[in-house]
């Protein structure tokens, strides 16, 4: 039996989506990090890179991944 601690059990937690709003939890802590942020800089825009440097607190991913999760999440840049 796979105990919860092994890197395998870990990986599949990281890409298979939460049953209750379908976001992976990549993607919640993406979310998470952009509003604590936001909240800070007063509800301003977060620049990426302040997001990126962030979110790798958290989750190890490549820059161009993160814009593909923030493609998806429908998050946008210039103000949107």
């Amino acid at each position: 039996m796979m105990s919860k601690t092994s890197p395998s059990f870990n990986a599949v937690r990281e890409v298979i989506p939460d049953v209750r709003d379908g976001l992976t939890r990549t993607e919640r802590t993406i979310l998470y990090v952009l509003q604590e942020t936001q909240r800070e800089l007063n509800g301003r825009n977060v620049p990426t890179v302040m997001l990126y440097g962030r979110v790798l607190e958290y989750v190890n991913i490549s820059e161009q991944e993160l814009h593909v999760y923030l493609d998806r999440l429908g998050v946008k840049g210039n103000g949107q």
